[in-house]
């Protein structure tokens, strides 16, 4: 299984949560550049599933708002 398709499988919560992490680690220093560099790229690819999760949620609520009342 690859990174991407673990990443499809992250529920919303999971991929905020490993988000917050990473961002305590960049934020707290100490790091190299390499595993800074690793983890702001990995930082991106969370904040780009949160963003999907995020997106498909506004569409639901889209989608069910238009639908004409009973």
């Amino acid at each position: 299984m690859t990174a991407k398709t673990k990443d499809e499988q992250l529920s919303y919560e999971q991929a905020r949560a490993e988000l917050a992490s990473v961002v305590e680690r960049l934020e707290a220093g100490g790091t190299s550049l390499e595993e800074s560099l690793a983890l702001w790229e990995r930082g991106e690819e969370l904040a780009g599933v949160c963003q999907r999760w995020l997106d498909g949620a506004r569409a639901r609520i889209d989608t069910a708002r238009q639908k004409p009342e009973e």
